[in-house]
């Protein structure tokens, strides 16, 4: 297009003496060769805005095509994306019923990306060594590497973090072999050195190769779910955490008890009676520091996990806090009065049941 514009713009100049005379000959071919002056100036403000900004070259036939084109293709996505194809009554030739607008399209993506973003962005655990530091000691010397949980796919707002010593990994490596050691075959895990155990260039291929051992460790099904693997990362939280609660540390308590909420929440074991001890951990150090909408909060979690098991020894002292609680902080406690009223129309003597912080002062971790 802008080609043939500029070439009628030269012959248009060179010809603009002899334009009157040959414009009174009444050669016809020669008017629709040569537009008027008019037309002219139309198409080079035309063609003068387009190149302004981005450049295009395509006439108006064929940004028509390439507008039919994209409404096609975005029909097609639409499709594809389980919206409607026709929003709002479109008939007679695509044209709108009504005002339908990018507003609704954009809402209607809007509400579909909420719904199915969870599909679309497949989420595993990654275990990244984010630091290292040398530990010495009166007897000995070694190597802490503090490695951090996050799951991909998405924004981790809560990492969760360990620190861990070359012999710790050693250990479960020893165990897990002598427990899987058909799945196990395939894992590498770094050699021990007699020397130069401290350099940077051991640190670093070793952190890399704990990294991907971890990985490897819970790429496997059977691994990643056994008690030696799982225990690797919150069982020595959980000791620290109650140590603190017994001591009356809450402060200090509540951070442990909250970094093994959030491993064993990431490690896919939240249904076990260690998470329970957690949530357990958790209402306790929160009600000592009075903070019970919390409490109450972790309170009706550990409920929800035990509304099928009349018999865990944990029921009743999370019922009778979630009474209390909830009288706290005016929330409904029917239901738990009721499930109380009704373990002691079976025969159980709720008097004589611990209080969620005697149940931790008493429970054995190891």
């Amino acid at each position: 297009m802008a080609s043939r514009l500029l070439h009628r713009l030269r012959h248009a100049l060179a010809g603009e003496g002899e334009g009157d005379l040959e414009g009174q000959g009444g050669g016809g071919s020669e008017v629709e060769e040569f537009p008027e002056s008019s037309e002219l100036e139309d198409d080079t403000e035309g063609l003068s805005t387009r190149l302004s900004g981005t450049l295009s070259f395509t006439s108006n036939e064929e940004e028509e095509a390439e507008e039919e084109d994209a409404a096609s293709q975005e029909m097609g996505d639409l499709c594809e994306l389980g919206l409607p194809k026709n929003p709002g009554g479109m008939e007679n030739g695509g044209q709108p019923d009504g005002q339908w607008g990018s507003n609704l399209l954009t809402r209607q993506l809007q509400d579909f990306w909420r719904r199915s973003r969870s599909s679309f962005v497949p989420q595993r655990l990654l275990f990244e060594v984010t630091s290292t530091s040398v530990v010495s000691e009166r007897s000995s010397k070694y190597v802490l590497y503090t490695i951090y949980l996050i799951r991909s796919g998405q924004f981790d707002k809560a990492p969760a973090a360990i620190a861990r010593r070359y012999s710790d990994f050693e250990r479960l490596n020893r165990r897990l072999r002598h427990q899987f050691g058909c799945d196990m075959a395939g894992v590498s895990f770094p050699r021990k050195r007699l020397r130069r155990n401290f350099t940077a260039e051991t640190i670093a291929k070793r952190s890399r190769a704990f990294e991907q051992f971890l990985s490897h460790l819970h790429s496997i099904t059977e691994i990643r779910r056994s008690s030696d693997f799982l225990e690797f990362f919150f069982l020595r939280d959980l000791q620290a955490a109650q140590r603190l609660t017994c001591t009356g540390m809450y402060r200090e308590a509540l951070a442990t008890w909250s970094n093994a909420y959030r491993l064993q929440d990431k490690l896919g074991a939240c249904n076990s009676g260690r998470f329970l001890l957690t949530l357990a951990g958790l209402v306790v150090c929160h009600q000592e520091l009075d903070e019970l909408s919390e409490a109450h909060r972790y309170c009706e979690q550990a409920l929800e996990l035990l509304e099928a098991q009349d018999s865990h020894p944990l029921l009743e002292p999370f019922l009778q806090a979630h009474v209390h609680l909830s009288w706290k902080v005016g929330k409904d406690k029917r239901q738990s009065e009721a499930r109380l009223q009704g373990l002691q129309g079976t025969g159980v003597a709720l008097q004589q049941q611990p209080t969620l912080k005697e149940f931790l002062i008493k429970e054995a971790l190891d």
